[in-house]
């Protein structure tokens, strides 16, 4: 039998396959194979191009969705919510890039949002232990400390709340925000259910992440000149 490509990242959940793409990506296997159900038939490989697993397979079309090694749960289910979250957020942190960010913060985002694969595949999966997904920690917490205190030294002291606005870049990072933080909360209602089959540390890791997008928002603001636009009461 002739192993096929890897199925093209997308929605958690929308593959079933989709936790394995995430575990053969950070161990360099190709994963298992997909059910011949999977495979699209109509266009016959050739060898200069690979057999590709369909984007869709019908089965959630009734309103449900299968865990990766676990149960089919309804779309709305908080797990799904909680990771559901977590890939909007990924898409804004894309759409924040394309503002036009300097190299080394568009660097940053774009590790963010490598991390954002791996901290969805955890809570897409009912016991991440026994299928070796749990991958954010503290390492990542710290280095995302690291960033904000690096980031903040070029920044004046905050002495009033700000309005999210001014310039393009930094309005886009401040919806970015606001999502991260939608996402915490998905996740902090799902460890509610399920308790620490959720690793702790990834609520921290968006909390931390919400700080980062609010100081990079401002930091956006500054190297154009408009600054910190404050809130006055009405």
């Amino acid at each position: 039998m002739t192993r096929v490509g890897i199925p093209r990242p997308g929605v958690w959940g929308t593959c079933r396959l989709g936790a394995n793409v995430y575990k053969a990506i950070d161990t360099n296997r190709l994963g298992p194979l997909p059910e011949a159900s999977q495979v699209d038939t109509n266009h016959p490989r050739t060898s200069e191009s690979p057999a590709q697993v369909k984007i869709y397979t019908r089965s959630g079309d009734g309103g449900s969705t299968g865990l990766f090694g676990g149960p089919r749960v309804e779309k709305d289910d908080v797990r799904i919510e909680a990771y559901g979250t977590v890939d909007e957020l990924n898409a804004v942190l894309g759409w924040s890039r394309s503002a036009g960010l300097p190299d080394a913060i568009d660097g940053q985002v774009e590790q963010v949002q490598s991390e954002l694969f791996s901290l969805g595949a955890e809570l897409a999966t009912p016991d991440p232990d026994k299928h070796g997904l749990r991958v954010i920690g503290s390492d990542h917490i710290e280095r995302l400390e690291f960033w904000i205190d690096d980031a903040e030294r070029s920044l004046p002291d905050l002495k009033s709340f700000i309005l999210p606005a001014g310039d393009e870049a930094s309005t886009r990072l401040h919806i970015a925000r606001g999502v991260c933080r939608r996402a915490e909360r998905r996740v902090v209602s799902l460890r509610r259910h399920v308790g620490d089959a959720i690793s702790e540390d990834l609520v921290i890791y968006l909390n931390r992440l919400s700080d980062f997008l609010f100081v990079q928002a401002r930091a956006a603001n500054h190297r154009t000149g408009q600054g910190d636009q404050p809130w006055r009461k009405p």
